[in-house]
């Protein structure tokens, strides 16, 4: 599996488990959604917040790749999150539009990455302000280890909770 390959893998996982997610998830009341279980973004609402808000300050970093990625042009329309702690969306309905749209947008989007491009360098600034110049590959790596990372979380709350998200691992999409 070369490396474009494994990025529509993680694009289609990444889809894959937030379905998962989000089903298990609406079997819950807003409020054992909105519960402080004590995680680092408090609540399963609170985590599934911060992973859209990263997914999208992240996407729109890498549109600004010297690339010039067409496929993100929609995020211009969405404002760039300034904290990742914050409940953008205190509903889980709407959260879910927005993440399903963010998803297709990602499986989207790796189905235009050139390898070529992989290897470019990426320029961006931090929240904090601070820039940074990292390799391309290496942000995508991070930006699917984010998603894995934080979804496994809420798969802990949400078996905490009662509700069994079922199989979590990539394998089932491997052939």
């Amino acid at each position: 599996m070369d490396r474009i390959e494994q990025i529509a893998l993680m694009a289609t996982y990444n889809q894959w488990m937030n379905r998962k997610v989000y089903d298990t998830a609406h079997q819950l009341s807003h409020a054992a959604l909105m519960e402080d279980r004590r995680a680092f973004f408090g609540s399963i609402l609170g985590t599934l917040n911060h992973l859209m808000l990263g997914d999208t300050v992240w996407l729109k970093r890498f549109a600004q790749h010297p690339a010039g990625y067409g496929a993100l042009a929609p995020l211009t329309a969405i404002a760039t999150p300034t904290d990742l702690k914050q409940l953008a969306f205190a509903n889980l309905g709407e959260l879910w539009t927005r993440r399903a749209w963010l998803d297709q947008l990602i499986i989207d989007w790796a189905g235009t990455l050139k390898e070529s491009e992989l290897d470019q360098r990426l320029r961006y600034h931090n929240m904090r302000g601070t820039a940074a110049d990292k390799p391309f590959f290496g942000l995508l790596v991070h930006f699917f280890n984010h998603q894995t990372h934080h979804r496994g979380q809420v798969t802990t709350l949400l078996t905490q909770a009662g509700h069994d998200v079922g199989d979590t691992d990539l394998l089932a999409l491997i052939d």
